[in-house]
């Protein structure tokens, strides 16, 4: 099988322009790994490339849920998964670009979904919302201390469902998280940038969001009813809460800028930790061909974990 490539790092360091020149040089196409970008109308305010920017390179997993659906790790994996079937039988190269870390690997990786209970995640959302996510996130660092250490203590969501699977299988939630062994066959590439560059085209990306309309998208949205993943989603989150009165526009700008700083900290830490992931400067101005050629030496067999690389692994910090 053809390796998958796949883009990975922190978000605003340009993974969507490599994924398309990547696509063009190898005759690929485009699986979206971003959770966001799943949801129809949800453009501006994700980065999604239109389609005329996609420069005639066919695009798969975008606009493939309805803004008040819950985007589900299981079922992406077997809609993106299919994807990949269908990109092989027509003789091209898989290119999957995204900054959503269990989206990744739930593509690329063996990965084990434990069943729900609607009973008892009701329950935990119940408690959340009479004692707050951190008192929940305690109560899963003494129960799975590893699975707390990769979920924030405001990210209630996740803590809800490791604590739903322990409830359930009676085993730590990290059991069932995967493992740095591929099920697909892939070369992961990751874009990193100084933390101080980084930081500006951040600004910069909510600045050109907010010029581009991102508070007219959220209004659209908000009338057809965004549902709870959507409306937690950085961007869409604080601009629900300027119309709602409780941010002037400056308070909902920086806000965003804020969270999604701290968005690309999570995700430089989760694929960080992932030794298979060859990091390039984004700044590079020869970025296009130092990706081709670690895509050329993977195919060859002649590339090992990152870790065995000659160039540093790169991080936020540096």
């Amino acid at each position: 099988m053809t390796l998958v490539v796949a883009l990975v790092g922190p978000t605003a360091t340009g993974k969507s322009d490599l994924g398309l020149a990547l696509a063009h040089a190898l005759g690929g196409e485009v699986v979206n790994a971003d959770a966001m970008q799943l949801y129809r109308g949800m453009d501006v305010g994700t980065a999604k490339l239109t389609p005329e920017e996609r420069q005639g390179v066919p695009h798969h997993l975008l606009d493939v849920l309805d803004v008040h659906e819950d985007a589900s790790v299981a079922d992406y994996q077997a809609r993106a998964r299919a994807a990949l079937r269908e990109i092989a039988s027509r003789g091209a190269r898989a290119v999957a670009v995204g900054g959503s870390g269990l989206y990744v690997r739930a593509l690329l990786d063996h990965m084990e979904f434990p069943g729900t209970d609607p009973e008892v995640r009701s329950r935990l959302e119940a408690r959340v919302e009479a004692e707050g996510a951190r008192a929940l996130h305690a109560e899963l660092v003494a129960a799975d201390p590893l699975a707390a250490e990769g979920i924030g203590p405001r990210n209630a969501r996740r803590i809800v469902r490791a604590l739903e699977v322990i409830a359930l299988t009676g085993r730590p939630y990290s059991a069932s998280l995967p493992q740095h062994v591929y099920e697909v066959p892939a070369v992961q590439i990751g874009l990193d940038c100084d933390r101080a560059v980084l930081d500006e085209r951040i600004t910069a990306r909510v600045d050109r969001m907010w010029a581009r309309g991102l508070v007219e998208e959220v209004e659209r949205l908000r009338a057809h009813g965004l549902g709870r993943t959507a409306s937690r989603a950085v961007g869409y989150a604080e601009v629900l809460a300027m119309l709602d009165g409780a941010l002037t526009a400056d308070e909902a700008q920086a806000a965003i800028a804020a969270g999604t700083r701290r968005l690309a900290r999570k995700q430089m830490g989760w694929f960080g930790r992932d030794p298979r992931v060859h990091w390039l400067d984004a700044r590079d101005p020869d970025v296009v061909a130092r990706a081709l050629e670690l895509v050329a030496a993977a195919d060859a067999g002649d590339l090992g974990l990152a870790t065995d690389d000659p160039a540093p692994r790169r991080s936020l910090g540096s």
